[in-house]
């Protein structure tokens, strides 16, 4: 396992049975997204009283926010089965039409990474969604026929991670649509202890602080770390996880103070002594690096510029004042005016 994959909020196969094992059941469990909870709690009940599926759900944000999660509770509080998909795995219609002649009425369908749909899968999806209703064509040539098959009634919920990327189409079919934003440190502090309490680790509340201070501000960021400095308490400490093993557990993986690690900081000096601070685009910081740019635009920047580290503008990339502050490099004069441009 690389130093770099402990701060990928991307979920990995490793990960799959840790997350399901700490993963909340209910909404009352759920900790943060307090806005998305009330509204999803209006929706849920409402639905349940009228004794209907609820309308179509796109749940969007950055990877390891709780999108999975979320679909799951959904699914848990509205008593329904649900079945798990993503986009690149359904390849073809038959594939799709596979699986919808296959809900049971009420079942939720969810699609992670929406987004990359195939085109020709996607229109087929448009009518399912709308009238409960599946177009096939039978036959080729003049003889083709179109045959409409009915299908119980059913929720989507579409998870994707680049929302700029679905089809208008696609995206005005969902009724619900919900952002995930990064979570607090308060909020991930109790996430912090509440993993902790479910794994039979004894955490003080600094050792808390100090894992909770470098998760980035996401969940699954924040419980790999804590199974990380477990690991090291374990080895180094007979098991104690008090606050000078958790920090000696976390320098040890390369995750400073505020989370960065060690691409976060080839990124930023990239940057700064490489084209003088910015602006730069994202291709050129790419081809510097030796990063995939799809990797720094959906997991480094996102994160750099949460922390006020990165500043978009139209021209390019730009280092801030507290990244210079930061790495402890003298601030240039000029970053006002680069801002300003």
């Amino acid at each position: 396992m690389s130093i770099e994959f402990v701060t990928n909020p991307q979920e990995k196969n490793e990960d799959k049975t840790f997350d399901f094992a700490l993963r909340p059941t209910q909404l009352s469990e759920y900790i943060g997204q307090e806005l998305i909870k009330k509204n999803l709690t209006i929706f849920i009940e409402a639905a349940k009283k009228r004794q209907e599926p609820i309308e179509h759900v796109l749940l969007h944000g950055s990877p390891g926010l709780g999108k999975t999660t979320l679909a799951y509770i959904i699914a848990k509080e509205m008593g329904a089965n649900i079945r798990i998909t993503s986009g690149p795995a359904i390849e073809r219609a038959g594939d799709l039409a596979a699986i919808l002649t296959n809900l049971q009425p009420n079942d939720i369908l969810f699609i992670d990474e929406v987004h990359r749909l195939n085109k020709v899968v996607e229109e087929i999806l448009y009518p399912a969604m709308e009238d409960y209703a599946l177009d096939m064509v039978v036959g080729k040539g003049a003889s083709a026929r179109t045959l409409r098959l009915e299908l119980p009634p059913f929720t989507v919920i579409g998870a994707t991670t680049r929302m700029s990327l679905i089809s208008a189409p696609l995206r005005d079919r969902f009724g619900a649509q919900y952002k995930l934003d990064f979570y607090t440190k308060e909020e991930i502090e109790r996430i912090v202890h509440r993993s902790a309490q479910l794994l039979s680790i004894a955490i003080d509340e600094q050792s808390a602080q100090e894992v909770a201070r470098r998760s980035r501000k996401t969940p699954r960021v924040a419980n790999r770390l804590l199974k990380r400095a477990r690991d090291y308490a374990q080895v180094k400490n007979e098991g104690a996880l008090d606050r000078t093993t958790a920090i000696a557990a976390l320098d040890l993986l390369e995750v400073d103070e505020l989370g960065l690690n060690a691409i976060d900081r080839k990124i930023l000096y990239a940057i700064i002594e490489k084209f003088n601070g910015g602006p730069v685009g994202v291709q050129t910081i790419a081809a510097a690096t030796a990063e995939e740019q799809e990797t720094i635009e959906e997991i480094h920047e996102p994160f750099l510029m949460q922390i006020g580290f990165l500043a978009r503008t139209p021209r390019g990339r730009i280092v801030t004042e507290h990244a210079y502050r930061h790495l402890d490099l003298p601030t240039p004069n000029n970053i006002q005016e680069k801002l300003a441009l």
